[in-house]
């Protein structure tokens, strides 16, 4: 029957083409080829008609006919074209109708299939899938959806058989290959597997990370099988290990023994699992079935308070499955993606008994070590009670605490991690929240600050951030984490530090979580500057930066608390990071009070701090350092100051196109303006080394007047375009 199709598709697209091409040639221009086709389409109408006659046994009489006499004919050529084209287009009409009929129909069945295929009901979505492609046999979707769910069917051979009719329809088709794939991967074809995959790569290279996956996968499943045929081989010549791992198991899977025989049988099998094959016949004698399906260990493993045998059940299993899992991929494989098994590893990390919960997370941290086992946790596991239950090991001994929070790391450390902590996160939010409210001195500092740093990483993502802002509680958290801390920070340098770094990354949010909440975290960190640990000053001098400008009345505290002469000391003797964070409060600080700009000038007589960040490379702290100079230049005398000096040439530059941030350039016209405002003698300057020199030939006149406010005009200058923090 697919023969059949197949051929009735072929012969209609072959005289579809055929057909094209006859109408192009009969418009040509060439006299040759327009006679050719003609002729051509004479042939092909005779041959129409013959079809039609057979078709329809029609039957000639021999009758005389005494016709009247005709109108002059015309060119039968010419008759036999117009009535070919005629008869294409209204055949190529009646085709689109029904088409677009039947184009109708074949969606409706292709979504009764969704439906059913979605419930589960496979046979159900094949036969909607088939009836439509009755109506529409080129529609491939229809044929990539039935080939899925022929592959949940496990009819595999069907499926290979719809994806080549899919790309039939379509040759880069990568639903088609994809299915292909993993039918190929399913009947043990993998280097087909390989090559249907690859092929995806080349439609879309785009795809590279998802056939990166793919190809992983028949990699293990291969080496799996290589596995499963030497383990056959070997217990089928007798070798003692072999015979006794088989034999072990169908002693395991007598029923209603005492939990110790199973426990001691699991130990003897555990101490036998030394290699891949003793691995693979652990597998293919159905171990893990054996194990998890016993009642007996079943009712161990679900017991809440556990007795000492009842303990002594589960951490012999766990210690076997650890045993059966070291380096074999399909055994991590078999044991993560079992429902009940999954469901069961999270709950035992907070089993309350510490002998189990020490075995689970050795588990879990096994499987971490490796990408495919990180995938298959962070694909089949229950994440949330995951996260719940190795933050919970802050409480634990120091071992204990940096070994989950090592495991959380390496998770955390995936992409398919960080977005299901996007978009879980309100879920998960309270037990982060309940991490920053623990008391730093019966809590391991070490692991506190691993779990910290990697809320603060996690934070660097602008959706994360807004969620976590978005929480009270958890910004209230911080705050009190911080208060704990500063009551010794020598102890809780490390903590602080991380601590710090979190909030930077939680100020980039705007709005803060309130305006009490900003000026809180200001005046800590005012009181941090205070100390000599380079780190952390830095970092409060980031966290200060952010949150500053967010109250006037912090502003004042933080003047009086001495913070323009620790950024000045900064900007003389700090590095990038710091003089960025520098510069930045001194503009706030500037911009808001005069007695900032006059401590500035006292401290810096020659502005010759500001004037060299002028200069620097990252435009970060030129258009800032513009800023705080042109703040500056409102105190008296100060512009006169620097008559001297190249500070305009400098500033023309910068606003008339140097600096390519519009922010920088804004901030450094308006400096310019301010400049020439407060010293008359600058405006004459600046429109002399403007005109003067072809090198400053790049800020338009209007705008260069615009700046440049003359304290000779009779109108009063129009206000000052707004500055820009950056």
């Amino acid at each position: 029957m697919a023969d059949d199709q197949e051929k009735d598709l072929q012969k209609f697209l072959k005289n579809v083409d055929e057909v094209t091409n006859l109408i192009q040639e009969m418009n040509s221009d060439d006299p040759v080829v327009q006679q050719k086709a003609v002729l051509e389409t004479e042939k092909r109408l005779q041959l129409m008609e013959e079809d039609q006659e057979v078709d329809e046994c029609w039957t000639t009489l021999n009758k005389t006919v005494i016709s009247p006499p005709q109108a002059p004919m015309k060119n039968v050529k010419e008759i036999n074209s117009e009535a070919f084209l005629a008869s294409v287009e209204k055949d190529a009409k009646e085709r689109a109708k029904r088409r677009r009929e039947n184009k109708v129909l074949a969606d409706a069945l292709k979504e009764e299939g969704n439906e059913a295929f979605v419930k589960g009901d496979y046979e159900t979505a094949v036969l909607r899938y088939t009836e439509g492609l009755q109506k529409l046999k080129d529609m491939k979707v229809l044929y990539t959806n039935r080939a899925q769910a022929y592959i949940k069917l496990e009819d595999y051979e069907k499926a290979l058989v719809d994806c080549e009719w899919a790309l039939k329809c379509d040759e880069k088709c990568t639903k088609a290959y994809f299915h292909m794939g993993k039918a190929h991967l399913a009947l043990k074809n993998y280097s087909m597997s390989r090559e249907c995959y690859k092929k995806i790569l080349e439609i879309n290279p785009m795809l590279q990370t998802q056939v990166k996956d793919y190809l992983c996968q028949v990699d293990l499943r291969e080496k799996a099988h290589l596995q499963e045929k030497e383990a056959h081989e070997l217990l089928d010549s007798g070798e003692n290990t072999a015979v006794t791992t088989k034999n072990l198991l169908e002693t395991l899977s007598k029923p209603d023994q005492i939990p110790l025989f199973y426990a001691g049988g699991i130990e003897i099998l555990t101490e036998m699992m030394k290699d891949c094959t003793e691995q693979t016949l652990f597998r293919t004698h159905n171990g893990f079935s054996t194990i998890s399906d016993n009642e007996v260990i079943r009712r161990c493993f679900s017991t809440a308070g556990k007795d000492a045998v009842e303990e002594t059940v589960c951490v012999s299993v766990l210690k076997l499955w650890q045993a059966v899992c070291c380096g074999n991929e399909e055994n991590q494989r078999m044991l993560v993606m079992h429902p009940d098994r999954g469901r069961l590893l999270p709950s035992l990390l907070a089993s309350g008994v510490p002998a189990v919960e020490q075995q689970s997370l050795a588990l879990l941290l096994q499987l971490a070590q490796t990408e495919n086992g990180r995938s298959l946790i962070l694909g089949h596991l229950d994440l949330t009670r995951l996260l719940e239950a190795l933050v919970s090991f802050l409480d634990f001994s120091d071992k204990k605490a940096n070994t989950a929070m090592a495991l959380l790391t390496d998770l955390a450390l995936e992409k398919r991690f960080q977005v299901w902590f996007q978009a879980s996160l309100p879920g998960v939010l309270p037990a982060l929240t309940g991490v920053l409210k623990r008391d730093p001195k019966v809590t391991s500092s070490s692991a506190l600050c691993q779990c910290i740093a990697i809320m603060g990483n996690l934070s660097a993502e602008p959706a994360t951030r807004a969620h976590m802002s978005a929480c009270e509680d958890f910004g209230d958290a911080c705050l009190g984490l911080m208060a704990r801390c500063e009551e010794d920070v020598d102890l809780f340098r490390e903590v602080i530090y991380t601590l710090l770094g979190l909030l930077m990354n939680l100020c980039l949010q705007a709005p803060f979580f309130s305006e009490a909440w900003a000026v809180e975290v200001s005046r800590r960190c005012i009181s941090l500057l205070n100390g000599q640990d380079g780190g952390i000053l830095t970092r409060a001098a980031g966290v200060l930066s952010r949150t500053l400008s967010s109250s006037l009345k912090i502003i004042e505290e933080a003047q009086r608390a001495g913070v323009v002469k620790k950024m000045i000391k900064f900007l003389k003797t700090g590095g990038h990071t710091a003089s960025r964070y520098a510069i930045k409060t001194l503009a706030i600080c500037t911009n808001s009070h005069h007695e900032a700009r006059e401590e500035v000038i006292r401290l810096d007589k020659k502005l010759s701090i500001l004037m060299k960040l002028l200069h620097s490379e990252d435009e970060v702290l030129v258009g800032n350092a513009a800023l705080c100079l042109g703040n500056c230049m409102e105190v008296p005398n100060v512009a006169s100051s620097l008559l001297k000096t190249d500070l305009v040439q400098v500033l023309l530059k910068l606003s008339g196109g140097d600096a390519k941030n519009t922010a920088v350039q804004l901030n450094a016209g308006i400096a310019l303006g301010k400049l020439c405002t407060a010293e008359p003698r600058y405006a004459a300057q600046s429109s002399l080394l403007r005109r003067g020199s072809a090198a400053l030939e790049v800020l338009p006149e209007e705008t260069f007047h615009r700046l440049v406010f003359s304290v000779s005009s009779v109108e009063p200058p129009p206000p000052p375009p707004q500055s820009c923090n950056l």
